[in-house]
């Protein structure tokens, strides 16, 4: 069974800076990709960033350029270092492992004040 914890979420001003991190269980989190979603008041889940086993990653078009996924295999910790927060980026963000099924974490709030 895989276990998500997700920390580093917060109270931010608007061009403020956060740094989410999420640690995993069990040994399979360097061959899965691994993603963070994001899930605000009365809107559906998106997908915010993901990276695979290999390094690559790929990005939502509202945070390109802001936010950077990144992951330390020996560590099984998958970070979302956010710059430049928005209002709009208020959100829970999850944290999920993508296998045939997905797993997901219990979600930290990220709320950004103008």
């Amino acid at each position: 069974q895989v276990q998500l914890v997700e920390s580093g979420g917060g109270l931010v001003q608007a061009g403020g800076s956060l740094r989410l991190s999420c640690a995993a269980s069990g040994s399979a989190f360097s061959r899965n990709t691994m993603g963070w979603y994001r899930q605000a008041p009365g809107k559906p889940r998106e997908m915010v960033a993901t990276i695979t086993s290999g390094g690559s990653t790929d990005s939502a078009d509202a945070v390109k350029g802001r936010f950077t996924i990144s992951r330390d295999n020996a560590k099984n910790t998958v970070y979302l270092q956010m710059n430049s927060l928005k209002p709009e980026d208020t959100a829970v963000y999850y944290c999920a492992q993508l296998t045939v099924f997905i797993y997901w974490g219990q979600g930290t709030q990220v709320t950004v004040s103008s």
